[in-house]
């Protein structure tokens, strides 16, 4: 079947509604929503908690844009696109949680599609023919990134990341583990990011319809795979130290975020709204001059053991 960009968006508008709904009960505060359109074509809403009991930042945001070329960052792997019009779809969340021991966490899952053949409505995509068939691909995935690690929440993670794929062919969830390993690290430090997850694009090859399928599973395993680990987290005390240590971390994170994220380099380059786009960064973050933990410390085990590719899913 061809694909039907009206039904992407419907199904993302209501993953932000449900992801929201769910995130703003756990924290107890609410997600104001700012609305933005982009001069080069489409738009967005932004939803972003902030200095919640729960979630220091929350920031979980939907994008419809448009334009008459792909940027640069999106034909890099797929240079016969270059210059065509395109639509990209997508929800994108990170959450930086207030206690250190409740872990961060990013999700995405998006839609593209690019073509001679594309307008400016979404009804273009269906009306095009054949002459003008549109290429399209969906992406995403979702990824822990853990301060102090525990081994239930990095096995119950994986499992239900599994779960998500499972339905689509048992070869999936490990292509996708290894992707998103690979994916999520930072060549110039030589480090993971987090303890992974699952991560895939350039997905189409089922056709439309279980692409789509697929690309909803994982945004509707999100909430079953993180809530649990933030209930069994959140009211752990903590102090001075672990929070320093948080600070450090997502040092880590920003620095990814900027230097290596292709969904950043995307947005900036496409020129979306900078705001929406850098609402994945952390209220508040610190780097030190080449430190690393003591040995034997809560926070060296992060590096021995949860930094370190793992097949989770097997205990």
């Amino acid at each position: 079947m061809p694909p039907d960009l009206n039904a992407v968006r419907t199904y993302l508008l209501a993953l932000q509604d449900g992801i929201c709904a769910a995130l703003a009960r756990e924290d107890g505060g609410r997600f104001p929503e700012d609305e933005w359109t982009r001069p080069g074509g489409g738009g967005g809403r932004s939803r972003v908690l902030a200095d919640g009991a729960v979630f220091e930042r929350a920031g979980v945001g939907f994008s419809h844009v448009h334009g008459a070329t792909l940027p640069a960052s999106a034909t890099a792997s797929r240079p016969e696109l270059a210059g065509l019009p395109y639509h990209a779809l997508g929800v994108s969340l990170v959450i930086h949680p207030r206690n250190p021991y409740v872990p961060t966490v990013h999700l995405n899952v998006r839609f593209f599609c690019a073509g001679a053949g594309l307008g400016p409505r979404p009804s273009a995509l269906e009306n095009s023919g054949a002459a003008a068939a549109p290429v399209w691909w969906f992406g995403g995935g979702f990824d822990l990134t853990p301060c102090y690690g525990f081994e239930e929440d990095a096995i119950h993670w994986h499992r239900t990341a599994r779960a998500a794929c499972a339905p689509f062919g048992a070869e999936l969830h490990p292509q996708f583990k290894k992707w998103c390993d690979d994916y999520f690290f930072l060549r110039h430090r030589g480090e993971p990011r987090g303890l992974g997850g699952i991560f895939f694009d350039d997905f189409n090859a089922p056709g439309f319809e279980q692409s789509f399928a697929l690309m909803r599973s994982v945004g509707d395993a999100f909430l079953p795979a993180y809530l649990p680990i933030v209930q069994r987290r959140r009211a752990t005390a903590f102090g001075p130290r672990e929070r320093d240590f948080q600070l450090y971390r997502r040092g880590r994170y920003v620095e990814f975020n900027l230097v290596w994220d292709r969904g950043t380099h995307f947005g900036l380059q496409s020129g979306g709204r900078t705001e929406s786009i850098l609402m994945s960064l952390p209220p508040l973050a610190a780097w030190r001059y080449d430190w690393h933990p003591e040995p034997g410390t809560p926070e060296a085990r992060l590096h021995e053991v949860f930094l370190q590719p793992r097949d989770w899913v097997q205990g």
